[in-house]
């Protein structure tokens, strides 16, 4: 797939430590945030979860998401 064009607004100060930590790593800013990206979105393998999160995995089958989403409204008006 060709690459994308993505325009952030990040604190200056943020900008300059991701510019050394990349260059530190001999990677680029750029190179963090992709690689970044595609592990928020890859769907991580049951066997490659921490203990927590496999224990976790699933608790929320068969909930309501709407009724979830009011009680999130009226908890944080």
């Amino acid at each position: 797939m060709p690459m994308a064009k993505l325009t952030l607004s990040v604190d200056g100060a943020v900008v300059q430590r991701a510019k050394r930590y990349a260059a530190q790593r001999g990677t680029s800013v750029s190179g963090l945030v992709e690689r970044y990206l595609d592990l928020l979105a890859r769907p991580l393998p049951r066997q490659e979860m921490p203990p927590v999160l496999r224990l976790l995995h699933g608790a929320g089958k068969g909930v309501d998401a709407s009724a979830h989403r009011r009680h999130l409204e009226r908890k944080y008006r």
